[in-house]
């Protein structure tokens, strides 16, 4: 049966995903999780999905199965996102096609977007020249070796380098498509997401790629209480050390179930967490940020400014402006 678009609305930001020969379905499923789905729970749809390939018949991953019935190759020339295929044989070259339409989509300034090997195929186009990104940890050195040219940083979930992104590995994909979200739409939205996705709503991309889990012993070392408990107290000036204290532990020891579970600090963590609680309070219509600063445990307004500014990108008021209640949704770039 031909492939609809799942979302009806002319205006709609419109992401493409390539599907090629070899293609991992995984990463295929989770585009269409975070992109493709209608969403009635939020009252409109966030984006217009599609699928291509440059052949009427696709070969997926080790002949899992065939994609028929999907758009031709020129439906890329409509994106305003281009998420690329990825697969397993690295080694083996793009077709040309492919290649072609990846740099028009980025000459014309459509977002590009990368799963796991995914960053071969925005490589081999010529696109992350210069550029940051990153790629599953077990291809780094062959990575580094084809494309010297690109920064390549392979201890992150992902990498968000403005109109390039890319994602690390197989469940990174989903967090990066769920940052994508959150840049597009808020962080409101992008819980609604995670929800139904039953997912964490927020994976920080400078989390390490491989995280450690023994398994654990008894008594039970799962961080899971004290992070409820710290989430249930963001307005409290809590430290490392209280959060140590709730968990019966040294700070030392906390240090390192953070690391082995999260990839990242406690102080880190709670940072983010904060942040993504000040963004919710200004989705939903709080516009005194010192107020914002002070139930999130931020401190001050100038704090909450500058941690802001240099995480997300973007000031309180800037973000006010661009997700606040009676904001249309972010309309699409101009397309050609």
């Amino acid at each position: 049966m031909p492939q609809e678009s799942s979302h009806i609305a002319s205006d709609a930001h419109r992401v493409v995903v390539i599907v090629d020969e070899n293609s991992n379905p995984f990463e295929l499923g989770c585009a269409t999780e975070v992109f493709g789905l209608r969403r009635p729970e939020l009252g409109r749809d966030l984006y217009d999905f599609r699928l291509c390939s440059p052949e009427p018949r696709t070969l997926m991953r080790d002949g899992f199965f065939t994609l028929t019935g999907v758009a031709g190759l020129e439906a890329a020339d409509a994106a305003d996102t281009l998420i690329v295929p990825n697969r397993p044989d690295v080694e083996v070259p793009r077709r040309t096609a492919v290649l072609d339409a990846i740099r028009r989509a980025h000459a014309r300034g459509a977002r590009l977007v990368g799963f796991c090997s995914g960053a071969f195929t925005l490589a081999e186009a010529g696109v992350l020249d210069g550029r940051r990104a990153t790629a599953h940890w077990q291809w780094a050195d062959s990575f580094r070796a084809r494309f010297p040219s690109v920064r390549l940083e392979t201890d992150v979930l992902f990498v968000d380098d403005g109109d390039i992104l890319t994602a690390a590995g197989s469940a990174a994909a989903l967090d990066l498509g769920l940052h994508i979200v959150r840049r597009d739409h808020g962080a409101e939205v992008a819980n609604s997401v995670s929800r139904r996705l039953v997912f964490a709503a927020h994976r920080d991309g400078g989390q390490r790629q491989f995280v450690e889990r023994p398994v654990p012993e008894v008594p039970d070392e799962s961080l899971a209480p004290v992070l409820a408990w710290a989430q249930e107290h963001l307005d409290a000036p809590l430290t490392v050390s209280d959060l140590a204290a709730r968990a019966s532990v040294s700070a030392a020891t906390l240090h390192r179930r953070f690391q082995a579970q999260l990839g990242t600090t406690p102080l880190a963590w709670l940072t983010g967490e904060r942040l993504a609680l000040a963004c919710r309070l200004i989705e939903r219509g709080e516009s005194r940020f010192e107020t914002v600063a002070r139930h999130t445990g931020l401190g001050t307004a100038a704090n909450l400014r500058a941690l802001m500014r240099r995480r997300i990108g973007l000031t309180p008021l800037q973000y006010r402006h661009r997700f606040g209640p009676g904001q249309a949704p972010t309309p699409r770039p101009a397309g050609p």
